[in-house]
């Protein structure tokens, strides 16, 4: 089966072709213009998406060697995600599969990261762990197949990539603030500066909100040179890190799991792949993290994803509700 996933949520346009579970593209185009404004403007982010899906198809369809007509399954990222944004890689590939007489599956974002660790050689085994870390979305779930998700926890308030995000701002750094948090974290020498995580009663869910504010308060009392940015971000990256895994090792105390699998875009993070290896190591558990172009948004995970919908018999009927927004019985996003 030859599947055509297209991924366009956000500020990545991504068109990916999948032939038996072997990825022969997986193109994906960065909106870098953001940077500009300090974080994502839908409406440009949604005329991008429209300048430059139809090139990244054809370019995926030569890559792979593959005219349309050989495509059998045809798959769009169907939120969450910025709504403009979303219609623009959706709609073009519902008129692509009503063109084509194609089946589509619309896929729902979270589950293309959840799958993601698929795409690699050696895969998560189910029942298994999987902590979702993104811009947008800070989870922690049991998957036990692939219909059945149970989610264990997720924020309260920000996402932890979003709270990078804000403490580059506060620091005056670029936008997105993951990539350069980590940069300035790996120049500092260590430090004894120390932002606390809330406590929650609750007891897999995350709050970042109170570091963001601690690291806020701790800016205005100090003077901030070079080095004290390096030890903000050392320590806060450390606070971040040390919630997320704190809420693996109760899970992995309290379910049966075969794997543990951290996804997202937050997952391209050194410190954090390097803990979740170390608690894998612990509990003798394989431990599944995507490749860096599989961690963020792409199209291989909503393809891998619509594929494996399709093959336990989820249809999708084209002339139903124009924009479905995806959600599992028990398992609100």
């Amino acid at each position: 089966m030859n599947v055509l996933g297209i991924e366009s949520s956000c500020d990545e346009t991504s068109v990916a072709i999948l032939s038996e579970n072997k990825i022969l593209s997986n193109l994906i185009s960065s909106q870098d213009f953001h940077k500009e404004y300090g974080g994502v403007v839908p409406e440009l982010s949604s005329r991008a998406h429209l300048q430059i899906i139809s090139p990244l198809v054809k370019k995926a369809l030569k890559d792979s060697d593959l005219k349309l007509k050989d495509i059998d399954l045809i798959c769009a990222t169907a939120g969450p995600g910025l709504i403009g944004a979303l219609l623009v890689g959706f709609t073009f590939s519902k008129g692509l599969a009503l063109s084509l007489n194609k089946p589509f599956i619309p896929v729902n974002h979270i589950e293309g990261h959840i799958f993601s660790g698929f795409l690699m050689d050696e895969k998560p085994e189910f029942p298994f762990l999987a902590l979702v870390v993104s811009g947008g979305h800070t989870l922690l779930l049991l998957v036990n197949n692939f219909t059945e998700i149970k989610k264990l926890g997720s924020t309260i308030d920000d996402a932890a990539g979003e709270a990078f995000d804000k403490v580059a701002k506060m620091l005056s750094l670029n936008y997105p603030g993951g990539p350069i948090i980590q940069e300035l974290a790996l120049k500092s020498k260590g430090t004894d500066i120390n932002f606390p995580i809330a406590e929650l009663k609750t007891t897999y869910d995350f709050s970042f909100s109170g570091v963001k504010t601690s690291v806020l308060r701790f800016i205005q009392k100090n003077n901030v040179d070079d080095k004290l940015k390096n030890d903000i971000a050392f320590a806060f990256q450390n606070a971040v890190t040390g919630a997320l895994i704190k809420n693996v090792e109760k899970a992995l105390k309290e379910f049966k799991a075969n794997s543990i699998s951290l996804v997202g875009g937050v997952a391209a993070n050194k410190n954090l792949r390097e803990e979740i290896l170390k608690l894998g190591n612990i509990y003798k558990l394989k431990t599944i993290i995507p490749k860096f172009e599989y961690c963020g948004d792409n199209a291989a995970m909503i393809a891998f994803r619509g594929k494996s919908l399709f093959e336990e018999g989820k249809r999708y009927d084209l002339n139903s509700k124009p924009f479905p927004y995806l959600k599992k019985d028990g398992f609100n996003y």
